[in-house]
């Protein structure tokens, strides 16, 4: 097997040297170009077709996260590796959603990002072994997106479930700018006024959502929450 060609898109300067220096201390890995910004990114992807792309999810022009999208639209043969100081439980889902293979969370340590580059060698190196895949390298697959999304879970605090917390996400987002109050969420998602305002606070506390309080004509203040798009 060749080297694996890697396109590091990252707008740090002093962070990409330190990539370029970890990826080079790993065997069967090289860095083919770097990008400091989504536009340069898209060209470079064009140019030099990378086997694996190391990406931030903070860039100048554009999330990574759309990055990732536009790749899969148009190099679907192209791996992606998050590596970013970005912990919104949106993004890591956004990120998931497109397939990323792994999603690294900064700072970065290099026997860590060792081990996960080795990993995606060894899963390469299986495939293209593979040819056809049976129910065992399958059934492999699937635990290891499962043991993802559970690690994901498993940094939320009790009482906050991942599923009920993209419902209530995705429905204050539509939203916009008129807010939703805790009952109207509660309506939305088939829960109790007590159980979606838990999740909604969950939301300003991880400042993906503002409360405001709203004066009617008859009667007290109404909570009311906005979406903050960060």
């Amino acid at each position: 097997m060749n080297k694996v060609e890697v396109l590091i898109v990252e707008d740090d300067l002093r962070i990409i040297d330190i990539n370029k220096r970890f990826v080079s201390r790993i065997d069967g890995f090289e860095v083919i170009a770097t990008a400091t910004d989504g536009a340069e990114a898209k060209e470079l992807l064009a140019c030099t077709h990378p086997q694996l792309v190391l990406l931030d999810v903070y860039l100048p022009d554009m999330l990574g996260t759309e990055l990732v999208w536009f790749i899969r639209q148009h190099y679907r043969d192209i791996d992606i590796m998050m590596i970013t100081a970005a912990k919104e439980i949106d993004m890591v889902q956004e990120a998931l959603r497109g397939g990323v293979f792994d999603y690294i969370v900064k700072p970065l340590v290099f026997e860590r990002f060792r081990e996960r580059l080795e990993s995606y060698r060894t899963y390469l190196l299986k495939s293209r072994e593979a040819g056809e895949v049976d129910q065992e390298l399958i059934d492999r697959m699937m635990r290891r997106h499962l043991a993802k999304q559970q690690k994901q879970e498993s940094a939320l605090p009790k009482g906050i479930d991942l599923l009920t917390l993209e419902k209530v996400l995705q429905a204050i987002q539509q939203t916009k700018d008129q807010g939703v109050s805790a009952e109207e969420i509660g309506k939305v998602i088939g829960t109790s006024r007590t159980t979606a305002r838990r999740y909604l606070e969950y939301l300003v506390e991880q400042r993906k959502a503002r409360p405001d309080l709203v004066y009617g004509t008859v009667g007290r203040p109404e909570r009311r929450y906005r979406f903050l798009s960060s």
